[in-house]
């Protein structure tokens, strides 16, 4: 997680307890009395738990939430509504949680204004000393510029310096923004003080100033290459600038035996809840597909999993029986080959609840890579770099490309979520997993990236 939101969780945390402090002073008039002495860290603790999940789910601190005020305002009122629903519940079920009803109003209001205010005044700390860290790029080439475009884009701390010219990359337009070269990198640091420096060089070999860059790392400054910094604020790979011997070298890419051993658990687990929980709705679904158009209520069709090994993929139904009389093809906006229940189940995903039986099976995981047509495999292999290497996992019912992009159907979208995939098996873990499966829970309930 980059800086700026732990910062804005850690101030959500910090004004959460002072919300309840201030909610127990509003209704008691003092903080030791002996009613307001029995609320005790455990309450505040769920208290801030929940008001920080209700916050992430509507998506408060996500790296695009750079929101005006009015749409700010409105994701902080469902935020808090959401969060007074899931207190409510909770002091219901675990009385011990309790802490009062004229509290809990008066807190949740506070926190909600002082949320408004917070989020709102977060952007300035770029500007105070010490804070915002200014970013050296050495390399002026397409790659170099492509961080530069990137900087702002992103929620983070980190503020533009300039660039250090190298001669081998050749000028963005006429030298802007250059603050120095090669020759001088030690001497152009010292007078920019930037907190790190970015090696964006397309071609290292010979013309990296190795001396110079190790001054500067000896001196306290981060050195960082272009593809890692490209990674920690995107949460994506920069594929088509990698090397086979940044594969190797990198952290990352390592599955262990618990690892495994614990995804198939919680793949069982989580595919029998969602079977069980799903049971009394897949005899409607059904139903519905078979009156809405003619043709078999499951759609099976052949898919590449792990290890490039095939399997027979199943979801209910929501084209057309002869969707595919002309060949393969990916599905696009406002498919005319969906039907109108297909239309429904697509966005609401319920077309996927049949795929719980491949996790059963094992042909897939519960969080993996979006398993693709073997057609469409073979012609992505030879267009993108490093296709293949998404096959290293199983296949998901979800994924992280799946959460952070919406429906791929080109080359192009293709190579956006390889940049996901291969993020998410570079980065692979437990926490990783269980995010994507908040994340999906978000894009099913607001239903983006359907077709």
């Amino acid at each position: 997680m980059r800086k700026p939101l732990i910062i804005l969780l850690s101030g959500d945390f910090l004004l959460a307890c002072l919300s309840l402090a201030l909610g127990i002073l509003v209704r008691f008039g003092t903080l030791t009395g002996s009613e307001a002495s029995e609320i005790g860290g455990w309450q505040l603790a769920f208290f801030a738990a929940v008001l920080l999940f209700s916050g992430f789910f509507v998506e408060l601190y996500s790296a695009s939430s750079d929101y005006r005020k009015t749409e700010l305002t409105v994701r902080v009122f469902i935020g808090l509504c959401l969060a007074f629903l899931i207190l409510s519940a909770s002091y219901y079920i675990f009385p011990s949680l309790l802490i009062g009803r004229g509290v809990l109003l008066s807190a949740l209001v506070i926190f909600g204004i002082g949320q408004i205010v917070w989020h709102s005044a977060s952007p300035m700390l770029n500007v105070v000393p010490g804070f915002a860290q200014k970013v050296v790029i050495l390399g002026n080439g397409a790659l170099g510029k492509q961080i530069e475009d990137l900087i702002p884009r992103e929620r983070n701390n980190f503020v533009f310096a300039g660039y250090i010219k190298a001669a081998a990359e050749g000028p963005m337009g006429p030298d802007k923004n250059v603050v120095g070269t090669m020759d001088n990198i030690f001497e152009t640091v010292s007078r920019i003080k930037p907190n790190k420096i970015i090696v964006s060089l397309a071609e290292r070999r010979g013309v990296l100033p190795v001396k110079e860059i190790l001054k500067c790392k000896l001196s306290g400054i981060e050195v960082i290459d272009a593809l890692n910094f490209y990674e920690r604020l995107t949460g994506k790979l920069l594929v088509e600038n990698i090397n086979p011997s940044w594969f190797i070298f990198s952290s990352g890419f390592r599955v262990t035996r618990f690892m495994c051993f614990y995804k198939r658990v919680l793949d069982v687990a989580l595919s029998l809840t969602g079977i069980i929980l799903a049971s009394p709705l897949m005899p409607l679904i059904a139903l519905a597909v078979r009156l809405d158009s003619p043709g078999p209520v499951f759609f099976k069709q052949e898919r590449v999993g792990k290890g490039e090994q095939a399997f027979t993929l199943i979801k209910f139904r929501t084209m057309r029986n002869d969707a595919e009389k002309n060949g393969a093809v990916w599905a696009c906006k406002n498919d005319p080959r969906v039907t109108r229940v297909g239309h429904i189940l697509r966005k609401t995903r319920l077309d996927e609840i049949p795929q719980l039986f491949n996790v059963l099976r094992g042909d897939m995981s519960f969080v993996g890579p979006r398993p693709e047509r073997p057609e469409f495999v073979e012609t992505l292999k030879e267009k993108i770099p490093y296709y293949s290497k998404r096959h290293f996992v199983k296949p998901g019912v979800t994924g992280w490309a799946q959460v952070r992009y919406p429906y791929g159907a080109s080359v192009e979208d293709s190579l956006e979520k390889l940049r996901y995939d291969l993020y998410y098996i570079k980065n692979f873990s437990v926490f990783l997993d269980i995010l994507i499966i908040f994340e999906t829970i978000k894009v099913v309930l607001f239903g983006r990236g359907a077709r």
